[in-house]
């Protein structure tokens, strides 16, 4: 099977006035075509800094030190910034956390596709404005006409999401990624918004790499898992593998820190006071009129 994106020896370090803090510890895997993998970890493990560092939108004071980057032939790291604006979007799309920020609060949804196409040349004519309509609709959206000539504050978060997804496949890239897609949405629209990534990416064989926080998702979403944690990949492998043998003490823990309803409820040892169930005191009449003096 073809590999996608192949990462090899990442190491990513932030400048600060306090010394230099290394992120990403020798990070490398794989992405194999038609294949969804997903990067679980906690907050401040690395997950995010990985993709910001694979597609180049790694702010200051953070900075790429070593590795390699391989995307369809070439390595991103040795690409000038204006090559990777012709990649992002058209070869790579990129789906963010927070929709809203990813979507233009003062230009109809309309616009922000046409701006899209001019980007990466494609002329914009009414076959492209019909393929965003049926892209729209093939998300989820209900009325893609109407949500065409609005702005991104008259959606809600699931559909704003769904219309980043749109945009993020709108030029039918080779690879997707999503940043904890569904992190701002309740259950039942992080399940409907999730269904129809994973449809959409099967049905056009394309690629896809989740980051996430959540093991449900990966569980139900994904073929592969990486396991990050302080900066390392500690595990990777086939879901079932890793989940049902997991072999790092951290997955272990990570994979036991998943409530399930099956578990037996654990008590925290040591007794609780009882709350003060005596009745309040009645204000005291003078402390009452002085009060109101005051404020008279």
């Amino acid at each position: 099977m073809n590999k996608t994106l192949q990462v090899r020896e990442l190491e990513t370090e932030f400048h600060t006035p306090r010394g230099v803090v290394r992120a990403l510890h020798g990070v490398s895997f794989e992405v194999q075509d038609n294949e969804i993998v997903g990067i679980v970890g906690e907050s401040g493990s690395g997950k995010s800094t990985v993709v910001r560092s694979i597609t180049k939108l790694l702010m200051p004071p953070g900075k790429v030190s070593a590795g390699n980057v391989n995307f369809a032939g070439r390595n991103l790291l040795d690409l000038t910034e204006r090559e990777m604006r012709q990649i992002r979007g058209k070869e790579i799309g990129f789906i963010a956390q927070n929709p809203f920020s990813a979507l233009n609060p003062v230009t109809r949804i309309e616009k922000q596709f046409a701006n899209i196409a001019k980007a990466h040349g494609v002329k914009v004519d009414a076959s492209e404005r019909s393929r965003a309509l049926q892209l729209l609709e093939s998300t989820g959206v209900r009325d893609p006409e109407r949500v065409m000539r609005g702005y991104a504050h008259e959606l809600s978060g699931g559909m704003a999401q769904r219309v980043v997804i749109a945009m993020a496949l709108y030029l039918n890239p080779q690879l997707v990624i999503a940043d904890e897609p569904t992190t701002a949405l309740d259950l039942t629209v992080q399940r409907q918004v999730l269904d129809t990534l994973r449809r959409l990416t099967v049905e056009s064989g394309r690629s896809m790499l989740i980051v996430t926080h959540d093991l449900g998702v990966v569980a139900s979403y994904c073929n592969r898992v990486l396991v990050m944690y302080r900066g390392n990949i500690v595990e990777q492998g086939l879901v079932e593998d890793v989940f049902v043998r997991p072999r790092h003490p951290y997955t272990i823990s990570l994979l036991n820190s998943v409530v399930r309803p099956e578990d037996e409820t654990q008590f925290v040892p040591g007794d609780a006071e009882a709350p003060d169930t005596a009745e309040p005191e009645a204000p005291n009449p003078s402390t009452v009129q002085l009060s109101e003096a005051r404020r008279s």
